[in-house]
């Protein structure tokens, strides 16, 4: 069985901390740190929706995502300078979005706008999951403001989320593997789940051989597992239940 270099388990998370309130000029803002990775994430709020969703009373919730020059050993160009992002930075983008806006009544935001600004500081693998399960926590610190404006009842929330990694190294199942597990990784996966356990998005990919279907539910359990842990810290950085 594969034995992991920072000994531990093949099922347990890194070090996961959320810091809210980060900055003091965003509605929301948390400093993620999944082990060695570390993501500033922030939510701003606009009084405007996007040009397809004028005069439909509907809000809109938005991602941007960066990798710092300085977050890996090695500098990466900015790509301001490149005069376009990535595709993986566009990809990510939208899988951030994707999921924050599952998970609200955009109706009730009324034409507003939020926008999810990720900001990888330091990558040790795992910066997608980080950023998702860091900006629910923006987005839910922006609707808190909102709601003082709105006179909401209750938060337009339907399930608190987070998302994991796991992948098949050695033939074992490794939950949120760091840079070192990741680049020898058999088969990579990225999952993001709701509270109650729902799926709101799976990425997999077989880096060596066809992953068999039939280990499906192994794989979905173990990102169970890990994100309910991410969720009660969640709740831990609000301040509790």
């Amino acid at each position: 069985m594969y034995r992991r270099r920072d000994n531990r388990q093949l099922d347990q998370l890194r070090p996961v901390k959320f810091t809210r309130n980060f900055t003091k000029n965003a509605e929301g803002s948390v400093l993620v740190e999944f082990g060695d990775t570390k993501v500033l994430t922030t939510a701003k709020i606009e009084e405007r929706v996007p040009a397809f969703l004028m005069g439909k009373g509907e809000g809109w919730i938005t991602a941007e995502y960066s990798m710092l020059p300085g977050a890996t050993h090695v500098r990466s160009v900015r790509e301001v300078t490149r005069g376009q992002p990535s595709g993986r930075t566009s990809e990510i983008q939208r899988l951030i979005g994707r999921c924050l806006r599952a998970i609200v009544d955009r109706r009730a935001l009324g034409e507003r706008t939020i926008t999810l600004d990720c900001d990888v500081l330091q990558a040790d693998g795992g910066t997608r999951v980080a950023s998702i399960s860091g900006a629910f926590i923006a987005l839910y610190d922006a609707l808190l403001k909102l709601q003082k404006t709105l006179l909401w009842d209750s938060l337009p929330v339907t399930e608190h989320m987070a998302a994991v990694s796991i992948c098949q190294v050695q033939g074992s199942l490794v939950l949120d593997p760091n840079y070192n597990e990741d680049s020898q990784a058999e088969m990579d996966s990225n999952v993001v789940l709701t509270e109650s356990g729902k799926i709101l998005e799976l990425q997999m990919t077989s880096e060596a051989k066809p992953y068999e279907a039939s280990k499906m539910p192994e794989l979905i359990a173990l990102a169970e597992k890990g994100v309910k842990e991410i969720i009660e810290l969640q709740y831990q950085a609000f301040g509790g239940r």
